[in-house]
């Protein structure tokens, strides 16, 4: 997410996602219902070898997303103030898209289709599994708060990451890769 202070090489810039997204649907088919609120403990996303705990995360002091810190660029984190996965509303999970050790663990998140899916394991004891709508790359400067936060009237997820050029002179990504999805299924693991 922000990397700042980098000294030494670089690894080859991330995958970008396509010029032309789409919007992600106002009311996605309803597949599975929304579930009771759990904590998620660990994200799986096949297409692109993810499989990580996941940290809670916060806001920061001047109210931005609290991202993980970047001694744990393998790591990501679910945003505790919004619903957790499963829930009705927007999940929002961040991660880190490198560091100057290597790739991090939403290096390759702009390599996510519609149609792909997002495993999540909830405290409770159930997993969820959401299905990509779409993914965008848009400038932080103007990132689409209401798109991402926003209330929606269905389990949704976000993942986002860095992405765009790397800044040197601030020690940034100019833009956020953010991908969009709906929940299909959710159920109690038997333990």
């Amino acid at each position: 997410m922000v990397v700042t202070g980098r000294t030494g090489g670089r690894p080859a810039a991330p995958p970008t996602p396509p010029a032309a997204v789409s919007t992600p649907p106002a009311h996605p088919k309803a597949t599975a219902r929304a579930l009771p609120a759990s904590p998620p403990v660990l994200l799986e996303i096949p297409e692109i070898g993810v499989r990580t705990t996941l940290m809670t995360l916060g806001k920061n002091p001047d109210g931005t997303l609290e991202v993980p810190p970047l001694s744990r660029v393998g790591e990501a984190g679910w945003y505790r103030l919004g619903p957790s996965p499963g829930a009705r509303g927007p999940a929002v999970i961040a991660g880190h898209v490198d560091s100057e050790k290597g790739p991090g663990v939403f290096f390759r998140l702009g390599e996510l289709r519609p149609g792909d899916m997002v495993k999540i394991s909830r405290k409770d004891g159930s997993r969820v599994t959401f299905e990509v709508d779409s993914l965008e790359r848009v400038p932080k400067d103007r990132f689409p708060t209401r798109k991402v936060y926003g209330m929606v009237r269905f389990p949704g997820l976000r993942l986002i990451t860095c992405g765009g050029t790397f800044d040197s002179a601030s020690g940034h990504y100019r833009d956020n890769v953010i991908v969009y999805a709906h929940l299909v299924s959710g159920r109690r693991l038997l333990r």
